[in-house]
């Protein structure tokens, strides 16, 4: 393989952990401010709701509200409004409770995936980025070695800038992915304490009826 071809490999190699930083650092900004405002809404939410008078006051606060325990409880609403015989509510039957359980679960599972979407691809930056910073390490060592083959000289002046770039795809590798994973612990915490203040709400939202 000629010089040039090699030396472009390692440029590929940098260019491909500075795509996978800006990507990763993406997803860390957007599920921060996520994360942050889930939160505020959340006890926003729960602040107005549960100091409701009635039903009625408080499916108009599950309606002015906003956040996804604001979002749970409209769902549960719409289940709680559906008509039965007699003008009964269907919520009031054992049918009804099953119907609200799982229109409630369906909700708390799309609000889960709200919160881990994004995840994925921190906890895969977080594996590959060494990997690759360690392709363009052995790739640069390799380039080093042709020269000092090409040269017959194993002089500071063929070896330093491939055994340099070599070590520069190793340390932006590393940097590429500590951020990363510990991005990805932090959110997957957030994500489930969020995810339970979910399941919890829904499981009183069902005694409501």
């Amino acid at each position: 393989m000629s010089f040039t071809a090699s030396v472009s490999i390692v440029h590929l190699t940098l260019w491909l952990l500075a795509t996978f930083s800006l990507a990763s650092w993406t997803v860390i900004l957007l599920k921060s401010w996520l994360y942050l405002r889930a939160g505020r809404e959340n006890r926003r939410f729960m602040r107005g709701f549960w100091q409701a008078d009635d039903l009625a006051d408080a499916q108009r606060c599950a309606e002015q509200g906003r956040g996804m325990l604001a979002a749970v409880s409209r769902r549960g609403f719409a289940v709680l409004q559906s008509p039965a015989d007699e003008g009964v509510l269907l919520a009031h039957t054992d049918h009804g409770r099953m119907l609200l359980e799982r229109a409630l679960r369906d909700e708390v599972q799309q609000q889960q995936r709200r919160l881990d979407s994004g995840l994925m691809l921190l906890a895969s930056v977080g594996s590959t980025a060494p990997f690759v910073g360690l392709f363009g390490t052995v790739w640069g060592i390799m380039l080093a070695l042709e020269g000092i083959s090409a040269s017959g000289s194993a002089a500071l002046d063929v070896v330093a800038g491939p055994i340099g770039e070599a070590l520069i795809a190793t340390a932006v590798g590393i940097a590429t992915a500590v951020p990363a994973v510990l991005a990805y612990n932090h959110g997957l915490r957030q994500s489930r304490r969020l995810g339970i203040e979910l399941e919890n709400f829904a499981a009183d939202f069902v005694e409501l009826g």
